[in-house]
């Protein structure tokens, strides 16, 4: 499956526009901050972290280290140039390195949190960072019509591509071995757009393999996307599921969905499953054909799934995890941990050896949550205490997780 998975194109999706309205805040808000990359001691008192720590043997076994129900201390805690909105693919973990999504674009070493290197004008603000055969792709960050490819381990670029002088700042949606999808703007000859395009970019020339024309009325921003195979599905706004042949981009079937979904889906083997508000639906990647589907509990409202070693996860509104077997929807196991704790629901999971983290929003009882995989039992929950309202976003190299608060990158031992 492409690591294109579950990407949002644009600068700002409207589920990131909701989730800072939800909090009173305005866009002008989420541009501010500092820039640039030092160290963050601990201050203690409101809105500090424990200090940076080694660990060792002793400290006990899985779910970073953490005893007795607290958190661990981060191995190391930076002040970043983090520009995120909260969608997944804002943070990633590669070749030794962790990069977030900002201006500048900068990847830290995954041990130690030093710098590695830096680029101005890197990336699009809210645009995702899709990682495809070694290659960091993004959008332009100075808007000049160009997708380019970036070897993340250095930062050199490897693949440049322009879509054409009639489009407007071409935004990559997924990847696979061989292509880079991407959307655009249609410019019309007064310099306005009221339509776009999906087209394939070769990964190896950045040729432009196919082109198609999106309906009327549909939007460039807010779709999520991945490729399985021969398929490339996404979802948008206009509560669309549309899939693609990869190798030709025409449409092989589309359908309304119930529910729009402001948060990534899952693709597993010949399914694309979408949380749709209190169901959760997997379809057939050939045809569209409904292949099962779960209801949450009463009055309760599915999140954004996350598949972690064969595994999918998701919770409830009703603050309910579950453990879900992707290509039957049959329960693995449930837990009530997280409403048993007060704390809140998480939205996107990574997992490391035999434990599950867990990324929420921007409530106070949230953080990171660590759980056991095999039963769903909360561990503990790491918080900066620093009231951000930025989403927590997670990801992992295996040795570490990363945990990206507004412009604060924790690095706690996994």
């Amino acid at each position: 499956m492409s690591k294109g998975l579950g990407t949002t194109a644009g600068r700002t999706s409207r589920r990131r526009i909701l989730r800072l309205a939800g909090g009173g805040i305005t866009m002008a808000v989420v541009g501010a901050g500092l820039t640039g990359c030092e160290d963050e001691s601990a201050t203690g008192g409101e809105g500090s972290v424990p200090s940076p720590r080694s660990t060792s043997p002793e400290d006990g076994e899985g779910g970073g280290a953490g005893k007795d129900g607290k958190a661990p201390a981060p191995l190391w805690t930076k002040t970043t140039s983090a520009q995120t909105y909260g969608d997944n693919d804002e943070l990633v973990a590669v070749d030794g390195v962790v990069i977030a999504s900002g201006d500048p674009l900068a990847a830290l070493a995954g041990a130690t949190g030093e710098e590695r290197w830096s680029l101005a004008e890197g990336a699009t603000p809210g645009a995702p960072l899709l990682l495809g055969a070694g290659t960091l792709y993004l959008a332009s960050g100075k808007y000049d019509g160009s997708v380019i490819g970036f070897a993340p381990g250095t930062g050199k670029e490897s693949w440049r591509s322009r879509l054409g002088k009639e489009y407007r700042q071409p935004r990559p949606i997924a990847v696979d071995a061989e292509q880079v999808y991407v959307v655009a703007e249609i410019l019309e000859a007064d310099g306005s757009s009221r339509t776009n395009v999906i087209a394939a970019l070769n990964s190896t020339t950045g040729k432009v393999a196919w082109k198609e024309q999106r309906d009327l009325g549909t939007e460039q921003n807010g779709i999520h996307a991945a490729v399985q195979g021969r398929h490339l599905v996404y979802t948008d706004y206009k509560k669309n599921l549309t899939v693609r042949d990869t190798a030709t981009g025409k449409q092989v079937w589309t359908r309304k969905t119930t529910k729009t979904s402001y948060g990534p889906f899952a693709v597993h083997q010949d399914l694309v499953i979408v949380p749709q508000g209190p169901r959760l639906q997997a379809f057939a990647l050939a045809d569209g054909s409904e292949k099962w589907s779960v209801e949450a509990e009463e009055f309760s409202l599915f999140r954004e799934p996350s598949l972690v070693d064969g595994v999918l996860y998701i919770a409830d509104s009703g603050r309910t995890l579950w453990a879900l077997d992707p290509a039957t929807g049959k329960k693995v196991w449930q837990s009530t941990a997280l409403r048993d704790a007060s704390v809140q629901v998480p939205r996107q999971f990574v997992g490391v050896g035999g434990t599950l983290y867990g990324a929420t929003d921007l409530d106070p009882e949230g953080g990171v949550h660590a759980f056991d995989a095999k039963t769903g039992a909360l561990r503990w929950t790491f918080n900066d205490g620093t009231g951000d309202h930025h989403a927590w976003l997670v990801a992992t190299d295996g040795k570490h997780v990363f945990a990206l608060h507004g412009k604060k990158l924790h690095a706690l031992p996994a």
